[in-house]
């Protein structure tokens, strides 16, 4: 159960980051930050070195990051203080505000996935992470995240699936191999 719940608090919150210590990218020109995270995501998908592909994971997450409201990033950098302390109830009440105010942000939704999660509503949590892949099909820590709700569930197959999808997108990304890996064994044990 630990190592789902890692892979989908490394992916979904952010690999290495220290949630309120880090500040949100700036706001770039919709044009300019879309070019920048597509040219990340070519430089993902070629990389063959872990490390470079976990680099670029965290630079593309930096640019999610960014709202374009000072107030929806403020409120996100509140929520992610309250998620740390594991004061889930006002991490949630901060991201419905969040989400409410900026329903195209996938990235509020991915957030209150994670939170969801962990704060035990798996349901809720496979929810948003719907919202989030409707908005941002390409997000890799929302696919780790349902794999993570699949896994925990006990389905393993779907959640292979699902990792599987997300290290098409970042093929050498540790800890998408890892878990690709891991439930691959797993399955072929339970076929043994």
């Amino acid at each position: 159960m630990r190592s789902f719940c890692f892979l989908f608090l490394a992916l979904a919150v952010g690999a290495g980051s220290a949630f309120a210590d880090e500040p949100a990218a700036p706001a770039l020109p919709e044009s300019t930050a879309q070019s920048r995270i597509d040219e990340l995501f070519a430089r993902l998908g070629k990389t063959e070195d872990a490390d470079e592909a976990a680099g670029i994971v965290q630079a593309i997450e930096a640019e999610w990051m960014s709202s374009g409201s000072d107030a929806s990033d403020l409120l996100m950098s509140r929520a992610l203080e309250a998620f740390a302390a594991q004061d889930y109830p006002l991490s949630l009440q901060l991201l419905d505000a969040i989400v409410a105010a900026q329903p195209d942000w996938a990235e509020a939704w991915n957030k209150r996935a994670t939170v969801r999660f962990f704060a035990g509503d798996s349901q809720g949590s496979a929810a948003d992470v719907a919202q989030t892949l409707k908005r941002n099909p390409r997000h890799i820590g929302a696919l780790a995240g349902l794999g993570a709700i699949f896994e925990q569930a006990g389905k393993k197959e779907d959640a292979l699936k699902v990792y599987e999808r997300a290290a098409e997108i970042a093929p050498h990304y540790a800890p998408l191999v890892e878990a690709v890996t891991r439930l691959k064994a797993a399955l072929a044990g339970q076929s043994l």
